[in-house]
């Protein structure tokens, strides 16, 4: 499929946007190259640590149907105060960047009902869930906006997504998850073909936790002292708004790179903690950006890190961590104590693989002690299930690389091939376990949808310290083959596999697979 063809219905309601082939030229060095290419803002950027974290809110339940617990959210824009005395234009889930957190219970099905008051068209993924294909967020199941005029309906319900299996709505679309998994802390964006870099980097991202009774019944650090951190990096205008290359795909092939670190949508923010234990859940929701975190204390000296849980949930016994590597997509819940620093303390979050300024990330400061009955045990996840390989077992691989499709022609590629919804990769047996062989010539951070998987050796070594627990998305570096074990389990259907660069995801990096 041309990347044309494919822009000429998604791109009916928006102007921005880029075909997803691009030139030679642009091109960074590939083996041990940097993950983007940063887009300086305009204007002045603020100092770090002047604002405190901002905790996105929880959404609450509308009613109850069914046994469900049904929520509503309106995509919309809304006018934020990013960059203190600016006011930045975001498009959020109920108008706010991130949007606000959704919490659900394992094996208790939730319902979304989203509607779209925006001026594009949208897709919401709900990323590491094990959701039915009609609700899993596919890119060419397109939500119109409430505003769109039926000449525009009927052209794209007639148009190339139609063609090729997309599911259309328009104004209102509702999202099902029965959520047969562990406790986890998953996120939820947007996801429509060819827009997914820009309309995340416009705000469309939020937290959606799942809790059980298994990790009810930890000591683990809870209520207040249980803080989710999206991490993010923006760039903008002179007048606060976000700065995003218009042509994006074609400046900026590698991925975009801002220069203003964001946490919850703050800029280096400052978090005051007691002298206790406190569990964050990280999410690297950058579109291109790769974090390698540390600890270190302005007095000299450095924190740890305990890492309780990956993308999939719970590990099975925590691991203490100088540092912490996340690629786009992936999440890391640690546990951080305090109670080894003096009060007053001002321990700042750094990204030791950034440059400048982006090394900052927050700062905590220590301001008080305080009684802390939580605890980390020995062991977590008492039902942790170890996969392991079998001769009998499928074994597929899969190359990410940038492939001359003829001329001067480059594109992002699996297998060659560019995606195209007609074309299926792979087609695993509900209820199997495969083996599939990631391959590279860049940093690509694969994720598959629905399934998860089990990282089984990194460059035919053993897997890293970050690839423990059951997870959804694994870094692929250059020149480098990652082995996974991926168990499909739920629901039959089409779901997906791609780069979680997003603009590497939109320049065609994507392709399907078929459960069947």
């Amino acid at each position: 499929m041309r990347g044309l063809s494919r822009r000429g219905l998604l791109g009916l309601v928006a102007g921005a946007g880029a075909m997803v082939t691009a030139g030679a030229a642009g091109w960074s060095r590939l083996a041990g190259a940097s993950t983007g290419r940063v887009l300086a803002s305009e204007g002045p950027l603020p100092k770090p640590f002047g604002v405190p974290l901002p905790v996105p809110p929880v959404a609450r339940p509308v009613r109850g149907a069914g046994g469900a617990d049904c929520y509503e959210a309106e995509q919309r824009e809304g006018r934020v105060e990013i960059l203190p005395g600016r006011k930045t234009t975001v498009w959020g889930y109920d108008g706010i960047f991130p949007g606000p957190t959704f919490t659900a219970r394992s094996g208790h099905r939730t319902v979304l009902q989203v509607r779209n008051s925006l001026t594009v068209p949208t897709v919401t993924h709900l990323h590491g869930g094990v959701t039915p294909p009609e609700s899993d967020g596919y890119p060419t199941d397109l939500l119109l906006p409430a505003r769109c005029s039926p000449g525009q309906a009927h052209q794209a319900h007639s148009g190339m997504a139609v063609a090729h299996g997309g599911r259309m709505a328009v104004g209102y679309r509702r999202y099902e998850y029965p959520l047969p998994q562990r406790a986890a802390t998953l996120w939820y964006h947007d996801h429509r073909m060819d827009f997914s870099a820009p309309q995340v980097w416009h705000g469309l991202a939020g937290f959606f936790l799942i809790s059980d009774a298994e990790e009810d019944r930890l000591p683990l650090p809870g209520g207040e002292r249980d803080i989710p951190l999206m991490l993010c990096d923006r760039s903008f205008e002179a007048d606060g708004s976000f700065r995003y290359p218009v042509h994006g795909h074609d400046a900026f092939p590698d991925g975009v790179l801002g220069d203003v670190q964001l946490v919850n949508g703050a800029p280096w923010p400052v978090l005051e903690v007691s002298a206790t234990r406190y569990r964050f859940r990280l999410l690297n929701a950058s579109n291109a950006r790769r974090y390698r975190l540390r600890l270190e204390a302005d007095e000299g000296g450095r924190g740890r890190f305990v890492q309780i849980g990956s993308d999939g949930g719970l590990l099975a016994a925590p691991q203490p961590l100088d540092t912490i590597d996340m690629v786009p997509g992936e999440r890391c819940d640690v546990v951080i104590d305090f109670a080894g620093f003096p009060a007053g303390s001002r321990i700042a979050l750094r990204n030791t693989v950034a440059q400048g300024g982006m090394r900052d990330v927050m700062r905590f400061h220590v301001v008080r002690k305080e009684r802390d009955d939580s605890r980390i045990p020995a062991r977590l996840a008492a039902s942790f299930e170890k996969l392991g390989p079998s001769k009998g077992m499928p074994v597929r691989v899969f190359d990410f690389r940038r492939t001359n499709t003829g001329g001067d022609r480059q594109m992002w590629t699996i297998n060659g091939r560019p995606f195209s919804p007609d074309t299926v990769l792979a087609s695993p047996r509900l209820g199997s376990v495969e083996r599939w062989r990631f391959s590279s010539d860049f940093h690509h951070p694969v994720h598959v949808h629905l399934a998860q998987f089990q990282v089984l050796s990194r460059g035919g070594r053993p897997p890293a310290m970050a690839d423990a627990g059951w997870k959804d998305t694994v870094d692929v570096r250059p020149y480098e083959v990652v082995e996974v074990l991926v168990r499909f389990a739920g629901f039959k259907g089409r779901y997906m596999l791609h780069c979680h660069n997003l603009e590497h995801e939109d320049m065609a990096m994507m392709g399907n697979f078929q459960v069947v």
